[in-house]
């Protein structure tokens, strides 16, 4: 995949690229449509803090919509979301939305695994993901949702999830797969990937291209080092080994990647 870039003439990507803006914030911009996952934009969320550069402003700018995994607080930030805009629409798991139209967001469409929306040019549906994702007793009641991406190339969200045998099922004509390998803690426990698990999941997913993604963004504030030091190298070259017929690019938090061949 080469490094080329089409725009139409207000600057829009028209082809595809992938913008990872660290933990699970990815921007893709698919057939001249921005879409944000799971935007963390701040430098602290609760005891986590950011250790990666800040998010670019402009992330956040012309955003068609965002769509959100789960309702926990490293993945689900109002304030984040604020400045995306609260018109702007949000794509969350059924249950989410009362807390989001609470904080005053106008659109917000609520789906369960296998539910789709279109947003402009591209269709999103909601997936599966094998992940606690209720935020506590005044967050709603909902669980955890991946999602595809689909226009001229399908791109898979994987949000935060742990193996399920659906991934299967998502296998075939998959272009890219956002594949969670760590986060932030002492380990990556149930519910969750590590490079081990997160190759095995593209093994089975089999996409023409893998970016790592939920590390090298947030620490505990009280820790000085990270828990665990090159997660996404280790995930490359099992990768490698598990499934060498999927390209595995490690973008650094605010590196992009377009996306050409077609």
């Amino acid at each position: 995949m080469a490094h080329v870039r089409s725009c139409d003439h207000a600057g829009r990507v028209t082809g595809g690229r992938i913008t990872y803006v660290g933990h699970a914030t990815v921007l893709v911009e698919l057939d001249g449509v921005r879409l944000l996952t799971d935007p963390i934009l701040r430098d602290r969320v609760l005891h986590l803090r950011r250790v990666a550069p800040p998010a670019a402003p402009e992330v956040a700018q012309d955003v068609e919509a965002v769509v959100v995994s789960h309702a926990h607080w490293d993945h689900l930030d109002v304030p984040s979301l604020d400045r995306v805009g609260k018109q702007v629409r949000m794509v969350v798991p059924r249950g989410t939305g009362a807390l989001l139209r609470r904080h005053g967001f106008a659109d917000v469409v609520e789906l369960v695994a296998g539910e789709r929306v279109p947003v402009g040019a591209v269709e999103v549906e909601a997936v599966h993901a094998e992940h606690d994702g209720a935020r506590g007793p005044l967050g709603g009641d909902s669980r955890a949702l991946g999602f595809v991406v689909s226009g001229s190339r399908r791109v898979y969200f994987a949000g935060d999830t742990d193996l399920f045998d659906g991934m299967r099922e998502l296998a075939g004509g998959l272009d890219v797969a956002l594949v969670p390998v760590w986060g932030w803690g002492g380990k990556a426990g149930v519910g969750h990937l590590d490079p081990p698990r997160a190759a095995e999941a593209v093994r089975m997913l089999r996409p023409a291209l893998a970016i790592p993604i939920h590390w090298g963004t947030l620490r505990v504030a009280y820790r000085r080092v990270d828990s665990h030091p090159r997660p996404a190298e280790e995930f490359r070259e099992l990768v490698a080994e598990l499934a060498p017929e999927t390209e595995v690019r490690v973008l650094a938090p605010g590196e992009a990647l377009e996306l050409t061949g077609r």
